[in-house]
């Protein structure tokens, strides 16, 4: 210290505090501003619910081709399933049924 109170401060003090303060206002702006930061969160609760909605979707519709392999079982298949897959698929009718066949409409 000096007479008047004030402290001597190195060069190499001066470039140790330049680099602390440097690294802080790095810290600061990745949490603000980084792509894990304070501002991004809004967009990746967006994409959450966006998500969800997709799942939600998707799960509607595995539960219902189980619902459809469930009825088309061979131990227990379902009549009409077989019937309108055999219709669709094949173009088996029952003799009973007429056919009228359409023509297409250019």
């Amino acid at each position: 210290m000096t007479r008047q109170g004030h402290k001597i401060i190195l060069p190499r003090e001066k470039f140790t505090h330049a680099l602390a303060l440097a690294a802080l206002l790095l810290m600061l702006g990745l949490a603000a501003f980084g792509p894990s930061g304070a501002l991004a969160w809004s967009e990746y609760e967006q994409l959450l619910d966006q998500r969800q909605d997709q799942i939600a979707a998707l799960n509607e519709e595995r539960d219902e081709l189980r619902n459809r392999v469930a009825a088309l079982d061979p131990e227990g298949a379902d009549p009409d399933m077989v019937g309108e897959l055999l219709r669709k698929n094949l173009n088996v009718v029952h003799p009973d049924e007429v056919v009228l066949p359409i023509e297409p409409q250019d």
